[in-house]
């Protein structure tokens, strides 16, 4: 009946009760109408006691919560779905004219009436489906090929497919291995392999070993391991380069096992991201050209971390803290030490504190510490964020420390005198990284070390700090800061809240523990560690980018507190030597915004990324890229036989060849005879919730209302 199966009514309760409720209204009605002023015919009343009982019936099947159901039976026809390769690799050159062969087949697939109902894709970069009007209109130009997105589109697909058929070279290029998707399909994957199977003549830079972080001014060890075919007893130049300019270049006898390593020696000069490339020269009868050239990128750290050491007198404590500190070799340790208003232990450099990358503060400022150093100092702590050491020897001045901002503690007005304390660090910080030791169970040397000096002030701690140890006198703990850490709006402090801590050098030398070394030594570590890249962070999804390849990228933002921010403001731009991009970044949720960009032109790019809320900058990060350089699709000019025969084996499909392809036909049309589906559709209308009930109600009553008026009843 109008196309569906069943037509079915349904109530909440049994409809016995709807049938005595109408003869109920019915029978009030009639009684309603049983005698009128004036008197009207029996065909009249008929009608008035007809439009009361259903107005009334209207109302009372609202209780009854009526559903119509509606059930429908759909056939769903099973669909063949045929995904084509577009990537550039088809482009290659062989004895089997790639292109030409992949437009043969599909045209003869389409032509195929055994086949039956069919889709056709093209994937790539992506997977987009291929109107039939335009398949010889396939120009292979995606930059890389992606066989693993092939199964994930048919997660969300819910035709009837019987049968998937795949025309490829079985190259992917990007995405994973995608022979883990095929093995639970519930239909056969059937392949037909395009291009040549025999390996030819080629040298190709295979891959690169090499440590991804290095440092400045260190040597590193590059490894490239170069394949070659055909060309044993050749020699060939292999070069190192940085960011385009030649390192080292090295020539080779090329082996006869087909592969053999080149070692270079790196030393980077400067710190920073280094884009370096190893290339082979070209030999005349090489296959392909594509693969002689690998790029990849290392990050070069400062081999020297700068440390600038302030005092504001000589002192026990100045002499044992810079002698742990150049105790790394890796630290430049300069210092000013202050003997009087206008004389320092060193040459003065102010320059020196403005170069440096941690200040260590010791008894600083002092009571001769000018007004020009100080304002250095402290535009260095508040404006450039340059995290810092203090320690508070007695001779400490506190009408002038306070002048510092940024502490990671407070105190009330100064006091007179001093208390001697020992540590005594907190159960939740004793694996807290600055008291880290390469012997763990000496942490808890920490709670016997000698007494320092305190000066006698109530100190806090401030809002974002933590306190790593507390005092005790006399063995008795009171909770008064010692060790003080403070990580809030990119600025890093530690504070040690006494002075004469030389001693816990001595004690644990003694026992032949560094405990005060490595507490001093952890301090630059921690200090020196920007954690705003982990806070704040934007990359893309790969380096290296084949031309017309879309470029993602993904960024991650946490406020101080490590907090996700969903409500961040993103500008990023990406620019070559010639052009500039900006990029919209969308809220992906939990901290996450994606973005996308699609380039057409080829070269480095740099992008930049500036990420706000609320117009207040939370942190910035940026990147390289390459694109185009080396084109991906290119490097393999083999088909990947292997690849194709087993996502068929796997399915329980089947592997043919350009030659044999017409025999996939008749395993088509077996599979079409039993796919057909059956689907039951049911729909519900709730009837006692439709608006619409409402409406009529309101129309039999105004109906009803009308004839009595006009038949000129009361």
């Amino acid at each position: 009946m109008f196309g569906y199966e069943e037509i079915g009514l349904n109530f909440s309760y049994p409809s016995i009760y709807l049938v005595i409720a109408l003869l109920l209204l019915a029978a009030y009605s009639y009684y309603v109408y049983r005698f009128t002023i004036p008197i009207i015919s029996k065909l009249k009343k008929f009608l008035l006691v007809s439009l009361r009982t259903l107005a009334l019936l209207t109302i009372v099947i609202v209780f009854f919560e009526p559903i119509i159901s509606f059930t429908k039976k759909i056939i769903h026809e099973p669909v063949n779905l045929i995904f084509i390769d577009n990537s550039n690799s088809i482009n290659i050159e062989d004895r089997t004219n790639r292109p030409e062969t992949i437009k043969n087949i599909t045209a003869g697939l389409l032509s195929n009436e055994l086949i039956g109902k069919s889709e056709f894709f093209l994937f790539g970069n992506n997977v987009r489906e291929l109107d039939k009007d335009s398949l010889a209109k396939i120009d292979f130009t995606d930059g890389v090929t992606n066989l693993t997105e092939i199964f994930s589109t048919l997660d969300d697909d819910e035709t009837n497919f019987a049968s998937i058929v795949i025309i490829s070279d079985g190259v992917y290029t990007v995405g994973s291995n995608p022979t883990y998707k095929v093995a639970n399909l519930p239909v056969p994957v059937f392949t037909i392999g395009i291009g040549d199977t025999t390996r030819r003549n080629d040298v190709e830079v295979r891959k690169m070993l090499f440590n991804d972080v290095v440092y400045a001014e260190t040597p590193t060890s590059i490894i490239a391991a170069i394949k070659n075919k055909g060309f044993d007893g050749e020699t060939i130049s292999v070069s190192l380069y940085e960011n385009n300019q030649i390192i080292e270049e090295q020539s080779i006898v090329l082996s006869k096992s087909g592969v053999q390593n080149v070692s270079f020696n790196y030393i980077p000069k400067t710190s920073g991201e280094k884009k370096l490339s190893v290339l082979t020269t070209n030999l005349g009868d090489e296959f392909t050209y594509a693969n002689n050239k690998k790029i990849f990128y290392v990050n070069v750290l400062s081999n020297k971390i700068g440390v600038m050491i302030l005092a504001g007198s000589p002192s026990t404590d100045l002499s044992f803290i810079k002698n742990a500190l150049k105790s790394d070799e890796n630290l430049t340790v300069n210092s000013l030490t202050q003997i009087s208003a206008d004389k320092f232990v060193e040459d003065i450099n102010y320059g020196l504190v403005d170069s440096a990358d941690i200040l260590f503060l010791v008894g600083f400022p002092g009571e001769n510490t000018t007004g020009e150093l100080l304002n250095i100092v402290q535009k260095n702590i508040s404006d450039e964020k340059m995290p810092y050491f203090i320690s508070l020897p007695p001779q400490s001045v506190f009408e002038r420390i306070n002048l510092l901002q940024d502490l990671p503690f407070s105190f009330n007005q100064q006091l007179i005198g001093y208390r001697e304390v020992q540590p005594e660090i907190l159960l939740t910080e004793k694996n807290n990284p600055l008291l880290k030791h390469e012997r763990p169970e000496e942490i808890n040397n920490w709670n016997n070390l000698p007494p320092v000096l305190q000066l006698s002030n109530n100190f806090t701690s401030k809002p974002g700090s933590k306190i790593l140890s507390t005092i005790k006198v006399n063995n008795n703990p009171i909770s008064i800061p010692l060790v003080v850490t403070r990580n809030f709006n990119g600025k890093k402090s530690v504070a040690v809240l006494a002075g004469d801590i030389w001693k816990w050098k001595l004690q644990t030398t003694r026992k032949k523990v560094n405990l005060f070394d490595s507490f001093i030594l952890n301090c630059v570590k921690w200090l020196n560690t920007t954690e705003e890249r982990d806070r704040i962070s934007v990359k893309t999804s790969k380096r290296n980018y084949s031309t017309g390849e879309m470029i993602e990228f993904l960024a991650r933002v946490s406020d101080e507190s490590l907090n996700q921010v969903d409500d961040a403001d993103i500008k990023l731009k990406i620019s070559s030597s010639q052009n500039s991009y900006e990029v919209d970044m969308m809220n992906a949720g939990k901290g996450l915004y994606e973005g996308t960009l699609l380039l057409n032109e080829s070269g480095d790019f740099n992008f930049e990324a500036e990420i706000f809320r609320e117009g207040i900058l939370l942190g910035k990060d940026d990147g390289t890229i390459n694109v185009g350089e080396i084109e991906i699709e290119l490097i393999n000019p083999v088909m990947n036989y292997g690849l194709l025969k087993l996502l068929s084996d796997e399915s329980g499909g089947n592997y043919y060849t350009p030659e044999n392809y017409e025999l996939l036909s008749n395993r088509l049309a077996e599979i079409n005879n039993t796919a057909s589906k059956e689907k039951i559709v049911t729909s519900d209308v709730t009837l006692w919730s439709d608006e619409w009930l409402l409406i009529i109600t309101i129309l039999l009553f105004s109906l009803e209302w009308f004839l009595r008026k006009r038949m000129g009843m009361l």
